[in-house]
């Protein structure tokens, strides 16, 4: 391992992560109104798209645990935007449903991702070259979660031992 592999200017990760705060800290102008965070804006998008959802189901979309998905909830449903109710079939599963409030929302927040689309185009002059990053973000992600389940980072603490 060289010295250089250590820099943090050669890190993909550090990148990531700033892109991803940079673009949640992107959104606060537009969410902020609408008085929702982030992670409620992506739940919102998941119930707007298919209402009435299982809690392990949109878990699953936003690739999160459900004991992250359900605090975000609970405070979802004190805010009025969506309810929580027992499954008809199984009394232990929650299912999500949006409020008149929920639905309500979503006229409001329909601006947002071409609002968003036309900042990032302003301030890096090059919209097309940043949407073609999506395609490479999906090859990054799924490989990330082909290394989760395949529980690959056991290899490679063992390669480096």
């Amino acid at each position: 391992m060289t010295d250089n592999q250590l820099k943090l200017e050669n890190q993909l990760c550090f990148r990531l992560y700033t892109a991803a705060r940079l673009m949640m800290g992107a959104y606060h102008p537009y969410l902020d109104p609408l008085d929702i965070t982030y992670p409620q804006y992506l739940v919102m998008l998941v119930l707007w798209e298919q209402d009435k959802q299982p809690v392990c189901d949109i878990a699953k979309k936003l690739l999160l645990d459900t004991n992250t998905v359900t605090p975000l909830l609970q405070r979802m449903e004190k805010a009025g935007l969506i309810s929580r109710t027992k499954g008809k079939v199984d009394t232990r599963q929650r299912i999500v449903s949006l409020t008149k409030k929920g639905k309500a929302l979503q006229e409001k927040a329909k601006p947002i991702p071409d609002c968003l689309r036309n900042d990032v185009a302003l301030k890096t002059g090059d919209e097309e070259e940043i949407l073609n990053i999506i395609p490479a973000l999906d090859v990054l992600i799924d490989g990330l979660k082909k290394a989760k389940k395949y529980n690959l980072t056991d290899l490679f603490t063992f390669k480096l031992s």
